[in-house]
Parts: C-alpha cells; structure tokens; sequence
C-alpha cells in the first residue's frame, strides 16, 4: 500500500523542526517516488514532536533545496503548490543568479522528508528535478527596499496549507505523483465537459475522468502521463469554479 498514516503535526505552525535524523545512521530516503511504501509516524511520548520508528539523533532541516529547473516555466507560487502536496510550505526563494535552483522551506522535517521521497526524480517542465536538504536552515525573505524581482515568497500563513487542520483527512490521502488525479469541491452546475475543457486549456490531454458515484463533488480525471498531472495540479488547484467553489486537486492512488 502506499497509505501513509499522519496524526497532526506537532508545531506545524512554527519552523521548528519536528523530527529528527541521525547524521551518523546515514539516513537515505529513496529516489524513487513511493518507495517509502507505508510509513507510519507517530508523536513521540511527552514531547508532542514527530517522530519516524527507530529514527533518533540531531534535528532535521526542514529547507530543501530543489534543482535543475525549468526557470523559464517554474515560480514561486508554482513551487508552492506542488511542494503543498506534501506539507505545509512556509517560504520559497527562487537564486537570483541561478533561477535552476530554489530553496522551500516546509513547515517541519518530517514533512520535508516526504517532499524529497515523492518528488525527487520527477519531470517538470522539461526537466528531471532534484530534490535534497538545503545547508540552510531557514529562508531569508530579503531586507526592506532591497528588491529580488518577487523571487521570494513567504507563505507561511497562506489559507491554501492542507495540514494546518489537526486530524485532517488531507493526512491519510497522501501519495505519489500520478497521472490520475482526484478533484474535489466541484459545484453542481459544473459538467464532465467544463472539466475537461479546463484540462485541456492547460496542456494536458484527458485520457478518461469520472464522477464519484456517491458524491458529484468529486471526481477523478486521467490524464497523458505524470508530468502532465504536475502541470495541471500546480495550475488548477484552487482554481475558481464559480459558486464560491474553488477546485481542490490531488494525485490519486486510483486509476480510471
């Protein structure tokens, strides 16, 4: 399976780090997306912080730095989004010099840790990205007046985190990239053809979609491959439907 079992994160709100790793243990998390298979973890006793099973020793970082990028398609905000799948992102700095490379900040280590297991190896825009911890231990937002062409955000308290809320089902729905994914929040008025036509406006090509039988809010579109799904994840997710209805979009662990 591919479940992976979170309780709230302690300290989500905060940039402390919640998990620790050991440098000595050489911790390595695969690079390939859901190698982690089921990874539960839990808070470990009296300190309410997170902790993986058999995993001690110095404080993770919660800052990645993510390469090779596209810097002709890639933003802040589109960083944001993606990296949101896995954990709540507090900040990003796209390098003024080398727009290839961008630090993300997420909102603890654990969290961090995930980001890296299932979108390490991914391709986006073009290009096979890199994901890795950052030397850094935070994100610098730049000094007043000094100008960085809006290369760096701080997110910390955007209303689109999918884990602020403790117990949130966003928890218990976390998988790989996919080129299924699951929406949700549709309004009735919207049809299957709104849906695809909306896909279709970004790229990507529908394969099949689907209306959950029990609830027409959701549905589950396929489309020409991963890369695709990315594309259209990063540029629909809180799209607005209409009817005060702003379209939530996930990787699915289904397929059509």
């Amino acid at each position: 399976t591919q479940n992976l079992i979170f309780p709230s994160y302690a300290g989500a709100a905060g940039f402390a780090p919640a998990m620790s790793f050991p440098h000595s243990a050489g911790l390595s998390v695969p690079a390939v997306p859901g190698a982690l298979g089921s990874l539960a973890v839990t808070p470990s006793p009296g300190s309410g912080q997170m902790t993986i099973p058999g995993v001690t020793g110095v404080p993770g970082n919660s800052v990645l730095l993510v390469s090779n990028l596209n810097p002709e398609a890639i933003t802040p905000h589109g960083l944001f989004i993606l990296f949101g799948v896995y954990g709540d992102v507090h900040r990003v700095k796209i390098m003024f010099k080398k727009k290839e490379n961008a630090l993300v900040q997420m909102a603890d280590a654990t969290q961090a840790q995930l980001a890296i297991s299932y979108l390490n190896g991914q391709r986006l825009y073009g290009r096979v990205l890199h994901a890795t911890l950052s030397k850094h231990q935070t994100v610098q937002l730049p000094r007043e007046g000094q100008g960085d062409q809006g290369l760096t955000k701080d997110y910390s308290n955007s209303p689109l985190h999918r884990f602020k809320k403790p117990g949130s089902k966003n928890f218990q729905n976390i998988f790989p990239p996919s080129a299924t994914l699951h929406l949700s929040n549709i309004p009735p008025s919207v049809t299957v053809d709104d849906l695809k036509k909306l896909f279709t406006s970004t790229g990507s090509t529908v394969k099949a979609f689907r209306f959950f039988q029990r609830d027409s809010k959701m549905a589950l579109i396929q489309l020409g491959s991963v890369e695709e799904a990315l594309h259209a994840l990063i540029k629909l997710h809180n799209h607005d439907l209409g009817e005060n209805h702003h379209l939530r979009v996930s990787f699915s662990k289904s397929t059509i």
